[in-house]
């Protein structure tokens, strides 16, 4: 799901980094017509994990050099899509670059808590060439130059994110509904009611405190799911809206952005916690079971981002209409 989504929103880079007036990239089609996977990232790393990635001007474009860590897709992907820091200009620069050069060095992150299957790693760019037609845009080194338009690229990253947490939340609740529907609980000492007996009689899954607490949890699933589908409606509309949305429009959108983040990071985080407590018999009914699994995916996923964050700027947007700063980062 997470290399998915991530290549979904990869392929939109040339729309939403390229000039206004630029004519329209080839990644697209090409990456249709090739059946490429693209993986990388777009974001400006972080300062304390390094200077990231440079491009320098050279006769046939630029030369990319660096190493960077990404989340998902390096070890796997067809086609890299990065962001690296022009040497020129200090802008970033959107490239496509093909992991099949010698001078590109992947590295299998192997040691991840969860996440294992999403080809994560780091990559090493040693003087790789990148064509002038492979520079799929730029963002300017001045947040306030960017246009709103450009601004929905990383919105639509966390928003697939949160997809992706909510399809970890869910999956997980129905494994462990079908491995409570067919373990059948130990009777309670301090169970009296008649109509309890009967039902632990009648149905494995009868427990009245099983009961309540599978309600609670696929009650915080639906509410999470109803938060990021109205943030997802938004950002769809954003989108057909296309360079002609304003920065209050996407300031909206990054609210309800940030709303189905920290609804969906602390569902999925609570929900794979807890089918832990419910499920303590699959062992034993299902060796094959491995549903902490799960919880696994649940973390490394949501670790990309703190839902403190996202609750202190919708706090500040609902109270002093400020908007949601401009971020490059998922």
């Amino acid at each position: 799901g997470e290399l998915i989504a991530r290549h979904y929103v990869l392929s939109w880079s040339s729309r939403f980094f390229a000039a206004p007036d630029a004519k329209a990239a080839g990644l697209e089609p090409s990456a249709v017509a090739h059946g490429w996977l693209l993986g990388g990232g777009t974001d400006i790393p972080d300062p304390e994990t390094g200077p990231g990635l440079s491009l320098s001007p050279a006769a046939s474009g630029h030369v990319l050099n660096g190493r960077r860590t990404f989340a998902a897709g390096v070890t796997v992907a067809d086609r890299l899509v990065v962001g690296a820091t022009s040497t020129r200009t200090g802008e970033l620069l959107i490239a496509l670059v093909n992991p099949a050069h010698p001078g590109v060095l992947t590295g299998t992150d192997n040691d991840r808590l969860g996440q294992r299957l999403t080809g994560a790693g780091s990559v090493d760019f040693d003087n790789v060439p990148v064509a002038a037609d492979d520079i799929l845009g730029a963002l300017p080194r001045d947040e306030h130059a960017v246009s709103a338009f450009t601004a929905l690229a990383p919105l639509a990253l966390r928003l697939v994110l949160s997809h992706v947490a909510l399809g970890i939340a869910e999956g997980a609740l129905a494994e462990a509904r079908d491995v409570s529907r067919a373990v059948r609980p130990a009777p309670r000492p301090d169970v009296v009611d008649a109509s309890d007996s009967v039902t632990y009689a009648v149905r494995p899954s009868g427990d009245p405190y099983l009961l309540l607490a599978y309600g609670e949890l696929a009650t915080a699933a639906h509410t999470a799911a109803a938060v990021v589908e109205r943030a997802t409606d938004a950002l769809e509309q954003g989108l057909l809206t296309g360079r002609d949305i304003g920065m209050d429009e996407r300031a909206e959108i990054a609210v309800l952005v940030a709303a189905a983040e920290a609804v969906t990071s602390r569902s999925a985080v609570d929900i794979t916690t807890r089918i832990l407590e419910l499920t303590e018999g699959a062992a034993s009914f299902d060796g094959r079971a491995a549903l902490d699994r799960f919880w696994r995916n649940a973390r490394a996923l949501t670790a990309q981002s703190s839902p403190a964050h996202r609750l202190r700027d919708i706090g500040d947007h609902y109270l002093n209409g400020t908007h949601p700063p401009f971020t490059n980062r998922a």
